[in-house]
């Protein structure tokens, strides 16, 4: 970097080693030659000038060193003393750097050391405010950040006082961020949130304590809990408010969200830390029974999570590990008897804790996307053991495989599929895709594209579950499904629920009028079966035919239903 021209002197003094980090060594360097340069050259002239005595000339000279050396010294305390103003500013610029103490610097001098001590007292003040806001509050949303609400928290908790008094930590996060993320533009997602910012403000007092912590979670501390209802009266006024639509640009957005509350009892000793984690439990929890949900900590909660997350470490590898099976479930034709397809169903058989439920470990799958690897694997799989099948020389009948929400969304999805179609031989009329109303309902567009894909390669396409989630005829009209099935929710006490039983019938009466085929899962009992039967469904599926069963349990039944099937034609 070129020096100013201005500083050609000071560059030039710092290059000595002993002047170089001393500011004021350089002045009474010059000061003292300043004196005593003219003096010397004075003496010099005098001393060999003939003009005065050997005797008078030294006397003179002597006189002259002592006056200048003495005035010399009064000169160079009196500099020492006027550059004290550049000399406690440096001091003060150090000390705030390595302390981030602020100085207290004199701001009554006008002249130009007076103003350096006075702006630099101003600017070091203004620099301290803006890094204390830009390390506590967070710049999104302009509340505490997570240190700011750790160290509140950790002062709340400290004090004697608040030992015999409960203190309620909330944690809110936004329900499914990540799809409203991937829907809305980052700008519109940042007005989101000050906007959810902004609302929650309007709900606390000046006795609590709200913080934006990272993403879409916040977090509160109410302190003056009088009952549990008073806590629940706050969760659910928070929660009410965030479920008003929001207007960003012109735009409405509709949210939810989800609240996990812990709090710490009265002579209870827990860190933030521990308070923190309770509350993150209890959202997790809270997320789990559904939208605009809140809950409380315990410690059954706990222990749910942590065999949660034992069982998701076991789960990275276990395809590789070869714990994965695949089982099937036939389903059958109501008026003949015969099995006309199979559902494949993935079963996790892990060497220690044995045979894992899928209700326990699909959701886990779906959560940390592990389920788009084990669905394409359970995929080739069945497609495989089905091609299998038809060269042993059973009756053809249809795969049925389940595709998951987080294998919907793959881009190469419709790619992937016919890629294991061409691997396994199996031809696309012998495979069936189950998939479900919700997470066809995000994209509607996109949904409807996947599906004609898929369609057009030939694939039988099933609506699962249908009933339990939007049952919108205007929508069902749009997805080129060939299959309804009805949950087994509703087949389960079709013969004791009048309503069960009537949307049954309507879910069946709907399926005839756009010609689809219709498939009851959950059949249990032949009073069950007769009353579907009668009611025009096409198959049926549950414990009744057979639970899901290993392949080579399936052989015989396929025999049997391909021998059948010899009889009639001949």
């Amino acid at each position: 970097m070129k020096l100013n021209q201005n500083l050609y002197l000071y560059s030039f003094l710092a290059r000595f080693r002993w002047l170089k980090k001393s500011y004021t060594a350089k002045i009474m360097l010059v000061a003292f030659l300043g004196t005593h340069v003219p003096l010397l050259t004075l003496l010099l002239s005098f001393v060999i000038s003939n003009s005065y005595s050997l005797e008078m000339a030294i006397r003179v000279m002597i006189i002259a060193l002592l006056a200048t050396l003495a005035g010399t010294a009064v000169t160079l305390y009196a500099l020492h003393h006027l550059l004290k103003p550049v000399i406690l500013t440096s001091a003060a610029l150090q000390n705030y750097l390595s302390t981030k103490t602020l100085p207290e610097l004199p701001t009554e001098f006008a002249d130009e050391a007076g103003t350096l001590m006075a702006d630099t007292s101003q600017t070091l003040h203004k620099l301290d405010e803006l890094i204390h806001y830009i390390s506590n509050y967070d710049d999104l949303t302009g509340l505490p950040n997570r240190d700011l609400f750790r160290d509140r928290l950790y002062e709340i908790l400290s004090k004697p006082e608040n030992n015999q008094r409960l203190v309620a930590v909330f944690l809110l996060s936004i329900d499914d961020f990540t799809v409203i993320s991937h829907g809305l533009e980052h700008e519109a997602i940042k007005l989101l949130l000050r906007a959810v910012a902004q609302r929650l403000s309007t709900c606390i007092t000046q006795t609590h304590i709200l913080a934006h912590l990272n993403g879409d979670e916040f977090a509160l501390v109410q302190m003056e809990i009088h009952s549990f209802e008073n806590v629940i009266k706050l969760s659910q006024v928070l929660l009410s408010t965030l479920s008003k639509p929001f207007s960003l640009e012109g735009n409405l957005i509709h949210i939810t969200a989800s609240i996990g509350i812990t709090i710490n009892g009265l002579n209870d000793r827990n860190s933030v830390d521990q308070l923190l984690q309770q509350a993150h439990i209890a959202l997790y929890q809270a997320k789990q029974q559904g939208r605009s949900q809140y809950q409380f900590y315990s410690p059954e909660i706990n222990t749910q999570l942590q065999e949660r997350l034992t069982l998701e470490n076991e789960l990275h590898g276990a395809l590789e590990r070869n714990e994965m099976l695949v089982y099937y479930q036939p389903l059958i034709d109501l008026h003949s008897g015969h099995i006309t397809a199979m559902e494949a169903l993935v079963r996790w058989q892990h060497p220690t804790l044995g045979m894992i439920s899928p209700a326990k470990f699909i959701p886990i799958a779906e959560a940390n996307g592990a389920i788009v690897q084990i669905g394409e694997w359970v995929l080739r799989t069945a497609c495989a053991q089905n091609r299998a099948w038809q060269l042993a020389g059973f009756t053809p009948i249809r795969i049925s495989v389940n595709l998951s929400a987080r294998q919907f969304e793959q881009p190469y999805l419709v790619e992937v599929i016919n890629q294991i179609l061409e691997e396994t031989g199996l031809q696309a009329s012998d495979l069936e895709l189950e998939v479900t109303e919700s997470f066809l309902m995000g994209d509607i567009e996109r949904s409807v594209k996947t599906l004609k894909q898929l369609r057009e390669l030939g694939i039988w396409l099933a609506l699962d579950d249908f009933g339990t989630g939007y049952s919108s005829l205007n929508y069902l009209k749009r997805f080129p499904v060939n299959m309804l099935k009805i949950d087994r929710s509703f087949v389960q006490d079709v013969m004791s629920n009048p309503d069960s039983a009537a949307v049954t019938n309507a879910i069946i009466a709907l399926a005839k009028s756009l010609r689809l085929s219709i498939t009851a899962e959950g059949v249990e009992t032949q009073e069950q079966l007769d009353y579907l039967r009668m009611q025009g469904c096409d198959e049926g599926q549950g414990f009744y035919f057979s639970c899901p069963v290993p392949a080579d349990i399936i052989a015989p039944m396929l025999q049997k239903t391909s021998q059948q099937m010899e009889i009639i034609t001949a």
